[in-house]
Formats: structure tokens, sequence, C-alpha cells
């Protein structure tokens, strides 16, 4: 049985249905990302799991039991902002006991398990010092300790990182995953980062307008998205516009370039418009490059993005990006020159709307 259930919860304020139908059923101890744009409805199923909402309609279950009539103070769960909001009358050691002397328990048992909190976050030689003296990654990490004290059942992550700055936020999401493995807490963590939701999650779910677009692994996610949405919102991807060319051989046409796909094409006629995808990072110039599909079109820019040069050409009204790891031998396309990128046909995507 699942751990977290989310049984066609929905949300509305006034008129405006901001959370449409969701479900979801999440595992002990599985760490899961809701990722998507601001107003897509994630931020409002967290605070619904934290009991700060109220849903329209569905159930809300943590280990079977039904947490909709609950306070937020019934729920045993532990939530960190963005803003920190630590108490900055407050120690960092009592900060993160803060809960625990709310629930009424022994000063030793306090003491006890702040000393691990803190040992746990690597902040033990600044138990004494308040907010004001620390940095943002050190506030964000008090704030994770205080959340975790209590020992809560379920974790809920509201954008902790976004206020930090670049390197601090990378170093910190690291810190959180191996945290939350180590302490095998089922986790949920809000973020419209792309890049942190695909390298620390057992799962995502993509929010558009309400809905969850997609649901699955981060490989899937990025390798396999299902609409046009996830395709678009998750890493860089070209949406490449076609017209099918024979249904029973399953080819397309692009310009000049006729491809036979590996997905099925399905109902669709000769003559259709069709839309696939495919990921910069796909294709090589290379002649000797393996692969059993290749487009021919013109380099229109280039862009040297230090490790990676991204070259983009068009073929059939389409402007279509690759990828090319930098060299400083690497003899790079020029403008207006014809080039042909070679890469498998299953990487290619049919998307759907």
């Amino acid at each position: 049985m699942s751990f977290l259930v989310l049984d066609s919860i929905k949300k509305s304020f006034g008129q405006t249905q901001v959370v449409k139908d969701f479900h979801m059923a999440i595992e002990k101890g599985e760490f899961v990302s809701f990722l998507g744009p601001s107003g897509c409805g994630k931020t409002t199923i967290l605070r619904m799991i934290a009991g700060f909402e109220t849903p329209s309609d569905g159930v809300i279950s943590i280990a079977g039991k039904n947490q909709n009539g609950l306070k937020t103070s019934q729920r045993n769960i532990g939530m960190v902002f963005q803003a920190y909001a630590l108490f900055p009358n407050m120690s960092v050691f009592d900060n993160v006991a803060f809960g625990l002397k709310v629930a009424g328990q022994p000063k030793s048992e306090i003491e006890k398990r702040v000393k691990e909190m803190l040992k746990l976050i690597h902040l033990e030689h600044l138990a004494d010092r308040y907010p004001y003296q620390l940095s943002g990654g050190q506030q964000q990490r008090v704030a994770l300790a205080r959340a975790l004290a209590p020992k809560p059942q379920v974790l809920l992550l509201d954008e902790p990182l976004s206020a930090l700055d670049a390197k601090i936020r990378v170093s910190l999401r690291e810190e959180i995953r191996q945290i939350q493995r180590q302490l095998g807490i089922t986790t949920v963590f809000v973020t419209h980062d792309q890049e942190e939701a695909l390298s620390i999650s057992d799962r995502i779910v993509v929010m558009n307008a309400g809905r969850a677009d997609q649901i699955g692994t981060p490989s899937d996610i990025y390798n396999r998205p299902a609409t046009r949405f996830v395709a678009s919102f998750v890493g860089t991807l070209n949406i490449i516009d076609a017209i099918v060319e024979d249904p029973a051989a399953n080819t397309i046409r692009i310009g000049e370039n006729v491809i036979k796909l590996r997905e099925p094409i399905g109902a669709l006629k000769g003559g259709d418009q069709v839309s696939i995808a495919l990921r910069p990072e796909a294709g090589s110039l290379n002649e000797s490059a393996t692969g059993d599909t290749a487009l021919t079109g013109k380099v229109v820019s280039s862009q040297f993005l230090g490790s990676v040069v991204r070259t983009r050409f068009e073929v059939g009204g389409n402007q279509i990006s690759f990828d090319m790891f930098n060299a400083p031998d690497k003899i790079l396309p020029q403008l207006g020159e014809t080039v042909t990128l070679r890469f498998a046909a299953s990487d290619l995507l049919l998307i759907k709307d």
C-alpha cells in the first residue's frame, strides 16, 4: 500500500480551479518533485498536504489515515520554506529544538536530538549563533534540521533553494538528497528549476495549469516527454513540424528529407501535419557516427557555451539545434554551410498535445 496518497484532489479559489482532479500515490521513502511554472498548482498541492489549505474535493491520506480533517499540527509533517522562516531571536540550537519543546519532550531528549540534527547538517560548531550570523545556505540547513527534529512522517520542501546563489544551490540540494536517503523519509519537493528536479528525484510530477501532464522518473520525463508542454518545459528540445509521407511505411517528410520513424504514426493520413521532437545532444556531424537517420540543412547560427557549442541549422522551415562538445582543435560549422546531422530514428519522439 502506498504511503502518501492524493486521490482525486481538486482545489478552487472562488470560480478559479487551480488543481484539477489530481491523482498520485507516493511510496514510503520516495523523493518526489513537483515541477512547473508559477501558477501551475504545485505549491497549492503541497499546502494541501501540509494542511494549510483544504481540498475542495478528494482525499489526502498518509499511512492509510485520512488527513482532510486534521490540523497542520496533527499531521506529523516537517516543512521547509523558501524564506528560511527561522526565529531571529533564537539561537541555532533553540531553533532546531523548537518543535521538540512544543511537543513537551524531556530536556535531555531535546538536547540529544538537537545535537544529532546539528551533526547531520554539519553545523555543531554554530549551535550558539543567531540566524543573522549565518549565511543563507547555513540558515536553510538549520531550517531543514528544525523540520526533521520531531521525526516527521513526511517532509515538504517548498522551493527551499531558490533564494540561494547557484553554487550553494547545487551543494545544498545534494546534501538534502543525501540526508533524505539516510533517514528514509518520504519527501515532496516543489521547484520550478528543472535541473534540481532531474538531479535529485525518484519521480517528477510535471504540472501544467492545475493538472499533472506527466508523472515519471527523471529519465522518462527527459527522454520520453508525454506532451508538447513537457517536451518544451523540461530541458532543451527541438520541436520539428513535419508532414506524414506514407502512413503504411511510417515515414514523414521534413523539407526534402524523408525519415522513417520507429514510433507508429497511428491514425494519421498522408499529408497530415505532425510534430516530432529531438534533443540537441542526440545527433552528430561525424560521417562515421552510428545512426540510421539524417537531416541536411544550412547553418544559421552558432553559440559558444564553454564546454558545449550549440549550432542551429534550417531544414524544411524548422530551425534545429544540436550540441557538440568543445575542443581546442575542433572546426566549427560556419554560417551558410550545408551540414548533415546523423542520429538514430529512436531518438525522434512523436509529440502529442
